[in-house]
């Protein structure tokens, strides 16, 4: 446990020592800045008809954010050590592979955590001059974080995995990109089919982040979308870790 602490450490630390991790930062806050003032815009000072949380979903900016801080974020975790040639020098000290893997994750996941922090800020600031007066949404602002947390889960991991395959951080990131593309893509299947579509109908609305995010938006944590997030996201490790043990078969 010590050696994956220091793993952990080692790692998530890296983020600030790079400027990789600052122009994560810059660009998130960015991005939250413009989707809050899109919203402060269009509520004109009238409070909003639905919670906060729920506006700030449908905006082009959070999905901007979520499909790209991912691969950015997870890009350097296996490949640069490759690159550098310092990868086979970790994997020669006192820890296992699932130490590895599970510290890379653990702090690429934590700085994810970080970048969505100003989130509440912004939250705040809008329910100020939209709602003067009216007490603040906790819980769907909890439930929101909740599934922003759950599919940040999901997300690094893929970006873990596109790490692992490749010595190129560029290519680490196309990978990760693609792969979380194609999920949100896929959420678009429960607007396209039918009540007749067989099993469509039951598969579509299960993988749908864009539907799992409007109920965690709206206040509402189903276990299904839990699950969902918790065994994708152990799903993906497990091919990590054995891409990473795969080494030893070269």
């Amino acid at each position: 446990m010590r050696q994956y602490r220091t793993l952990v450490r080692r790692e998530f630390s890296g983020y600030f020592l790079s400027l990789n991790g600052y122009i994560v930062l810059a660009a998130v806050l960015l991005l939250l800045g413009g989707s809050f003032i899109l919203m402060l815009v269009n509520g004109r000072g009238m409070a909003f008809n639905a919670p906060l949380t729920e506006v700030f979903y449908k905006t082009a900016f959070f999905w901007m954010i979520v499909l790209l801080a991912s691969p950015v974020i997870t890009m350097r975790l296996f490949a640069q050590e490759k690159f550098s040639g310092t990868f086979e020098a970790l994997m020669t000290t006192p820890v296992s592979d699932l130490q590895v893997v599970l510290a890379k994750f653990t702090a690429a996941l934590l700085f994810y955590v970080v970048i969505w922090l100003p989130m509440l800020v912004c939250l705040q600031i809008v329910h100020r001059y939209t709602q003067p007066g009216e007490p603040f949404e906790w819980w769907p602002t909890a439930s929101t974080f909740l599934g922003v947390l759950l599919i940040g889960c999901l997300y690094v991991a893929m970006g873990c995995l596109a790490s692992a395959l490749t010595r190129s951080q560029i290519i680490a990131a196309t990978i990760g990109f693609a792969l979380g593309t194609s999920l949100f893509i896929l959420g678009f299947l429960t607007y396209g089919i039918t009540a007749g579509s067989g099993w469509l109908t039951r598969v579509a609305p299960y993988i749908s982040v864009i539907e799992h995010m409007q109920d965690f938006a709206r206040g509402v944590v189903d276990t299904r979308r839990i699950v969902f997030y918790l065994s994708g996201t152990v799903f993906f490790l497990f091919l990590t870790l054995k891409v990473v043990e795969s080494r030893r078969w070269k």
